[in-house]
């Protein structure tokens, strides 16, 4: 793992030290914080992190909040505040609600970010031009035209640099890319403005070591106190798991164990308290270095913390040949990448993105809590609009039957619209009620219900249809409904033989066994005619798209060979659809020989057509147990007229008798006549070689032939052994 973990701990380490010296600057706190955090982001959350390839450290998205704390208590107050979310955070942790973080809509982290992002890029785009930032998002956009104007320094040029240099260096090749960006940038106009002598401000780490000072606690209103170390554990929470649920899809190893990595962010932030460090969370920026530079394990993470601190302690007077003002350009552009457009994509789809835009906009001009907070409000109030949104639609059939479809969430609040538009159909009409829905109250089950019995004594007829779960038809049955979101469902219909799915009046729609049905409703039992009509409206919707696709042209895989035996459905015991299943049926799955005295020319045509024309991959010969054709072969032909057509057909089975009679038993104990079943599908394999060009496609691998056996009374299919490529036709 170490040649591996090694180099990707170097890639990480020159991308974390210029990210934590920017966002200590940003937050308003010492350079030797962000440092601080680095390390301990690394070693200790990487140590113990449930995430193998994850990197912690000082995140951009929670400096507004420390730079309002350091405002409000000071730094070493914050530093206490700090260790107490990170206590929160392990108690978190231990109690195992990591996953529960996760409930948070990702258009609310989203848009927090992104607000982040642009308060950072505003306040930091007055010091690359020279300035100071202002108090507020606001007035460092009021105050920007002024900046503008008024500077002539060289700041904007080592700004504008460092700029130039990161977006360029986003657009070379991967293969280019040897040194990081930001660390590219800081160099670049590190050594410009030393070449030049401009006049920059520069940065002073012995200052800020100064500074350092163990935490103490914070005064003032304690309820302020609570809801800082709330909001700071919780907001490193969420982005930590969030982003070790990012890494997850980046990388094949080990999945994160979101409890155990909230933990360890929970001791690293007690550590990192302790120390007078920064905040630190789980950065999808570091975290996407180390996996794209091969990250294979922890170490790697580990590792980047130690070299953050022999840097500190060994290269720290390095720090002084940077420019202020790159750092602040490199935070001006963090700020307008956190802006994340690919996120807005994302969540067009799922309408959320007025959650994305309301967060954002809080964050950018009230405050990240005001923001994070109106943010979760319209969310829950998108997903409660949601939750009770339902769609009638009612629609006259030219045969003058109604069609009604409810769709979506029916609860009390629909069923003024729900009884509006059913009351509009006129008495005595024939109506389809289809119900899409994923949920049914009891307000608008009553609604329904009633619906139905007054139409239904007018003289019309109602025939409900539950396109997904049975909510009308459970409900009906007295079944309890609460506390599942989805109710027991009555037995899927399509795979069930008529006779079972007979409805009751009696039970008010609900599917009940064929024999429960009152005799006088047995002639309403459905048949053919009902069963194309529940096709028609159950069905045909979902697989009309596939079949205009195929409506040109056939391409199955196999051509299937199998027993008109009602109880033997092929797509039913392969899972097959349309288009997969070429399909031969006659009496006992017989395939007749080549050129014999009474061959038949329907099976020995599919073959063709199936091998020439349609060039199917495999042949498959499927029979059962309990075979009807079988048993009268075993019977001598007792059962059948000599000279009927199935006397005459039943010669072909001949063979398969032979074979029988000389072949010792396989070592099933289900009876001779299912062994003659079985040894019945391997002679029809035989049989398939007589035909020139199945015997060529399967001797040049090109085709495969395949035995399968139905055993009805277990509902299993077993494989039987194919013939030897080796083997020539019999």
């Amino acid at each position: 793992m170490l040649r591996y973990d090694l180099p990707a701990s170097l890639v990480v380490f020159l991308v974390a030290v210029p990210l934590s010296l920017g966002i200590a600057i940003a937050s308003g706190a010492p350079l030797v914080a962000g440092l601080i955090a680095g390390v301990v982001g690394g070693v200790v959350a990487g140590f113990l992190g449930g995430s193998v390839v994850q990197v912690s450290g000082p995140a951009a998205g929670l400096s507004l909040v420390v730079a309002d704390l350091v405002m409000t208590y000071g730094w070493r107050a914050t530093c206490m505040i700090t260790l107490l979310a990170g206590a929160l955070q392990l108690l978190l942790g231990v109690f195992r609600v990591a996953r529960s973080a996760l409930a948070v809509s990702p258009a609310v982290v989203h848009g927090m970010l992104a607000g982040v992002g642009v308060v950072i890029a505003l306040s930091q785009l007055h010091v690359v031009l020279g300035g100071s930032p202002q108090r507020s998002a606001i007035e460092n956009l009021i105050e920007l035209p002024q900046q503008i104007i008024d500077n002539h320094n060289h700041a904007v040029f080592v700004g504008l640099l460092t700029i130039t240099v990161l977006v360029a260096s986003t657009r070379l090749p991967q293969q280019l890319r040897i040194i990081p960006a930001p660390l590219t940038a800081l160099l670049a106009a590190s050594v410009t403005a030393w070449a030049f002598d401009w006049d920059v401000t520069r940065i002073d780490l012995s200052k800020s070591l100064s500074e350092w000072a163990s935490p103490v606690w914070p005064q003032g209103d304690w309820h302020g106190i609570i809801a800082a170390v709330m909001l700071v554990a919780l907001l490193a929470g969420v982005e930590s798991l969030l982003c070790s649920v990012a890494t997850d899809k980046l990388h094949d190893g080990k999945r994160s164990d979101l409890d155990k990595e909230l933990t360890a962010q929970g001791v690293a932030n007690m550590v990192t308290g302790a120390l007078g460090g920064l905040p630190v969370a789980g950065v999808i920026v570091r975290s996407t270095a180390n996996v794209r530079a091969g990250a294979r394990s922890r170490w790697s993470t580990i590792m980047h913390g130690f070299w953050i601190l022999v840097f500190a302690v060994f290269l720290g007077w390095t720090i002084t040949l940077i420019p202020m003002e790159a750092l602040a350009a490199l935070l001006v552009f963090i700020g307008i990448q956190m802006v994340n457009m690919g996120h807005l994509r994302n969540l067009r789809g799922h309408g959320e993105i007025p959650v994305y835009v309301i967060t954002m906009a809080g964050v950018v001009l009230l405050g990240l809590a005001e923001g994070v907070l109106l943010g979760l409000i319209l969310a829950a109030l998108l997903a409660l609009r949601r939750l009770t949104w339902v769609t009638v639609q009612v629609t006259p059939e030219p045969d003058g039957h109604w069609r009604v479809l409810i769709g979506g969430s029916l609860t009390f609040l629909g069923v003024p619209t729900l009884t509006s538009q059913l009351h509009s159909i006129p008495a005595g009409a024939a109506v389809e009620l289809d119900l899409n829905i994923d949920f049914m109250d009891n307000a608008a089950f009553e609604a329904v219900h009633a619906w139905r019995h007054e139409h239904e004594r007018g003289g019309g007829t109602v025939d409900i249809d539950e396109i997904h779960d049975e909510w009308y038809a459970m409900a009906a049955s007295g079944a309890r409904m609460f506390p599942a979101k989805t109710p027991p469902r009555a037995p899927d219909r399509w795979w069930l033989p008529w006779s079972h799915r007979r409805y009751s009046r009696a039970s008010e729609n609900s599917l009940v066994p064929a024999q429960h049905v009152p005799a006088e409703d047995a002639r309403a039992a459905p048949d053919l005619l009902a069963g194309a009509r529940e096709f028609h409206r159950r069905t045909a919707p979902l697989i009309r798209p596939l079949m205009h696709e195929m409506a040109r042209k056939q391409d199955p895989s196999h051509l299937f060979i199998t027993c008109a035996d009602s109880r033997l459905v092929p797509n039913l015991i392969t899972a097959s659809g349309p288009g997969d299943l070429f399909t031969v049926r006659n009496i006992g799955n017989l395939v007749p020989r080549k050129g014999s005295a009474h061959s038949d020319d329907s099976v020995a045509a599919a073959i063709e057509y199936a091998t020439n024309v349609l060039s199917v991959r495999t042949i498959t010969v499927c029979g059962h147990s309990g075979c009807g054709a079988m048993a009268a072969l075993l019977s001598g032909g007792e059962k059948t007229v000599e000279g009927s057509a199935l006397s005459r057909w039943l010669r072909h089975g001949h063979h398969s008798l032979a074979q029988f009679v000389t072949t010792e038993s396989d070592g099933a104990d289900d009876g001779p006549l299912d062994r003659l079943c079985r040894v019945n599908v391997t002679q029809q394999l035989e049989n398939l070689r007589t035909y020139p060009q199945v015997d060529e496609r399967f001797r040049s691998g090109d085709l495969e032939l395949v035995g399968a056996y139905f055993d009805i009374s277990t509902a299993r299919v077993h494989i039987l052994q194919s013939p030897p490529i080796s083997a020539g036709p019999p």
